[in-house]
Parts: C-alpha cells; structure tokens; sequence
C-alpha cells in the first residue's frame, strides 16, 4: 500500500520557550531565524523573545524560480504557525477586541542590513483599531500604529513590490510625507508626536483617497496584510539595493531571504516605551562589551 509523501517543512516556528530550528540552520533560515530559534528554545527566562515563525530561504528560491509563486503548502503552515504564535500571546489575529499584531522582516543567512523590506503592525484595520485601544487605553497610540502600518503598506506592498513606476517619479511614500508635513505645517507642530487623535484620524481619510487615486487600491484584510508583507519581503531580495550590495560583498543570488514573522513590539507607546538594537560586542571593533543603539 501506498503511503503519502510528507509535505516538506517551510515554516518553522519559535516561542515559549520552544524554536523548531537552532542556530546552525543559517542557510535555511537565515541569520535572523536560525539565531531567534537559538534565543527562543532556550531555556533561559532572561531571554524573553516575542514568539514568531520563520519562512525558509527555500521559499525565497521557489518564488524566483515559479514567477513569484509559493508552494502549495505555504499557506497552511503560515497559518497552523500564527496559531501558535496566538496561543503564546493570548491575542487572535484579526481579533475586534483583543488583535494580535505582528511584524514581517527579511533575514539572509549573511546580514544584509537596510537592504530589505519590513512591514511593522500588520493585522490593524479599521475593525480592528477599538480592540487594540481598549487593550491598550490608548487611542492616540493605535491611530499612530495605523498610520505607521498604512505608510509602509502602500510604500513597500502596494508600489515596490506592486512594481508600479512612480507617477512623474515621486513615490507614495514622498506623496504621503509631504501630505504629512502639510498638517504639520497647517497646525504649528515640530513632530509627528505632535498630532492629536483627531488629527491622525482627518490624516487617515484623506490618505484614503489618496491611495484609491494614486495606487488604485485599498487596505486589505488581515491574512491579506500577512501575505503581501510576505511577499514584499521575497521581492525586496531583488530590488536595486539588495542586488548592488550583494555584488559589492559578493554574496550569491541564489542564496535568497528567509521572512521572519514575528508578534509586535511597540516603541511608540509612551515616553517610557523605546527600540532598539544591542550589541553583545562592538560590532566595529569586536571589543567584548555590551553596546546598545535605542531608536
């Protein structure tokens, strides 16, 4: 009797003290996801490390090789791990009351950094902002977090890997900013924390328009959201500066990106709420000493 293949692995979750991969996997999940799985299964409670999945380099080649198509089990496992990634986190993605946000980022198995896309907040909309002021109480806090996603969404999604040329060679982005900089300007403000509620909201409807106008689309659903992050990030592995800084450090094309999705973290929550980057090391010199960079 016949038995059924094994659907091949392309998603390997991490969290709760548990990783399906470890740090000597770089080249299928990339620097990035071999070393999160190496923090995430530690047992270690220093090491708490928002839990998360990583799609696998392998899909990165497919997607060349298959005119920017995915395997056909790539969404069932991208699922079965946000599942998980819900179970740690006590949220459910899409939730009206309590969502679940989660961030998208490249990881090549040799750091690339600045070279690829990212999508932060993904998984808020316009049903799903309540849910996250009342878990937050915060409402000036989840408008900022959709303006932050709707920005990037349109930038990275919807026109660089949309492949839509400019109109008159300005980006979205550069059409958004300047619409930004007007209310700035219009109310007396320095910075974007100077918007009120009702100024992000105004901000939101006329970004609306814009983006039906300028791109000829809308916001997505939430599992849509997820995926054109995904593939933002896939195709982002060959945009002008990922293919000249691959040439310059001679890193080879066929090596592709692995995608790390992983649940949020917030430095815009507050004046005691910060990012950042640290260092076990000067990352200059190789000195042994802890270094942090806070954004």
């Amino acid at each position: 009797m016949a038995t059924k293949a094994k659907a091949k692995k392309y998603v390997y979750s991490f969290g709760g003290g548990k990783a399906d991969g470890n740090e000597s996997m770089k080249n299928l999940l990339g620097g990035k996801g071999a070393n999160l799985a190496e923090m995430a299964g530690s047992p270690d409670p220093k090491l708490p490390v928002p839990p998360g999945f990583t799609i696998t380099t392998e899909v990165c080649t497919y997607y060349y090789a298959n005119k920017r198509k995915y395997p056909a089990e790539l969404k069932g496992q991208i699922e079965k791990a946000l599942t998980q990634v819900e179970k740690i986190m006590g949220k459910k993605f899409g939730d009206v009351k309590n969502p679940l946000l989660m961030s998208v980022r490249s990881g090549a198995r040799k750091s690339m950094p600045g070279m690829m896309d990212t999508v932060l907040n993904i998984g808020l909309t316009e049903k799903t902002i309540p849910g996250l002021i009342a878990s937050t109480g915060d409402e000036r806090f989840a408008y900022d977090a959709y303006r932050r996603l709707v920005m990037m969404y349109a930038d990275v999604v919807m026109e660089k890997a949309g492949g839509l040329e400019p109109a008159e060679g300005k980006g979205i982005r550069k059409i958004m900013d300047e619409v930004l900089d007007t209310v700035k300007k219009k109310n007396g403000y320095k910075a974007d924390t100077d918007l009120s509620v009702d100024d992000l909201k105004n901000w939101l409807l006329s970004l609306k328009f814009l983006l039906r106008s300028t791109l000829n689309r809308s916001s997505r659903r939430c599992l849509g959201q997820l995926m054109g992050g995904i593939g933002a990030v896939f195709a982002s592995w060959n945009g002008k500066r990922a293919i000249e800084y691959r040439r310059i450090e001679r890193i080879p094309d066929e090596w592709g990106t692995a995608v790390n999705a992983q649940a949020m973290v917030f430095g815009n929550m507050g004046e005691e709420s910060c990012t950042g980057v640290a260092f076990t090391r000067n990352p200059g010199t190789g000195e042994n000493h802890f270094m942090e960079n806070t954004l």
